[in-house]
């Protein structure tokens, strides 16, 4: 038992001291989504304010954990007007929940660089299951900053009645899907 105890114990410490943590570059990053409006055209938008961190042990990130927080008063869809009835508690609630936020619980490898993100997404105050396909671009030497930065794009498709988000305005006026992607650099914290 105390071999099998002292097996377990070096196990996690080897995986602690060998995991790595990336940060957002949030110069080179953004988080968008897109609904249709009346059936017949997108209207896209993003969040201005967020923060994303991943954390793994493989160099592929096989094994990688997901974690993203969004402040919702930071949406934007390029019209101001728009926005503020985003704010309202109709759609994100801003007073009450002011982020939307992920955090991964699994990852499945699709093919090469390829892979299938289980997680929470929290939204208008509602958490639910939520299924990302990411894309791993690369690991790249960044030439201004001599730090290693990773690349992914994520993408995936919620439906917002789920989450109780601007259930008053259904399809037609609004598609219930909304599609979100995630495109950015990440930076190995020193």
């Amino acid at each position: 038992m105390k071999k099998a105890i002292t097996l377990i114990a070096a196990a996690l410490l080897n995986t602690a001291v060998f995991a790595q943590t990336w940060k957002a570059d949030r110069a080179h990053s953004h988080i968008t989504f897109t609904i249709t409006h009346l059936a017949v055209s997108d209207v896209d938008g993003s969040f201005k304010d967020f923060d994303a961190t991943i954390t793994a042990t493989k160099p592929d990130f096989s094994d990688a954990k997901f974690d993203f927080t969004a402040n919702a008063n930071s949406v934007n869809t390029d019209n101001d007007q728009r926005d503020a009835h985003l704010k309202t508690a109709e759609f994100f609630d801003v007073a009450k929940y002011p982020n939307v936020t992920f955090k991964s619980t699994g990852i499945k490898t699709v093919s090469k660089n390829h892979y299938k993100v289980n997680g929470n997404l929290t939204l208008h105050g509602v958490t639910k299951p939520a299924v990302f396909d990411l894309q791993y671009r690369g690991t790249i030497t960044n030439p201004m900053t001599k730090a290693p930065d990773a690349g992914f794009v994520a993408t995936g498709t919620i439906k917002r009645s789920d989450y109780g988000f601007g259930s008053k305005y259904g399809a037609p006026m609004l598609s219930d899907e909304v599609t979100f992607k995630a495109s950015g650099e990440f930076t190995k914290a020193q």
